[in-house]
């Protein structure tokens, strides 16, 4: 009688934590999202700097603006 072979189970990935590197500048498509940002007026300069130095960590644009407004608002 015919035995089907044993299934195979994918073993899951430990979870590495992001490392702590930091980026020499932006990309051209973060400067830009920064730059309409900022032309709204409504963030102040300490907001727009926290933001670019999360970025650089390699948080997202949504992710950085999310935390600094937690942090700092506007």
């Amino acid at each position: 009688m015919y035995k089907p072979p044993p299934q195979r189970t994918m073993k899951k990935k430990a979870m590495m934590p992001k490392k702590n590197t930091t980026r020499k500048s932006l990309t051209k498509r973060q400067e830009d999202a920064l730059k309409r940002h900022k032309e709204k007026g409504t963030h102040t300069t300490a907001h727009i700097a926290m933001m670019r130095k999360l970025m650089k960590q390699g948080k997202t644009f949504t992710e950085a603006h999310r935390e600094t407004m937690k942090k700092l608002g506007k």
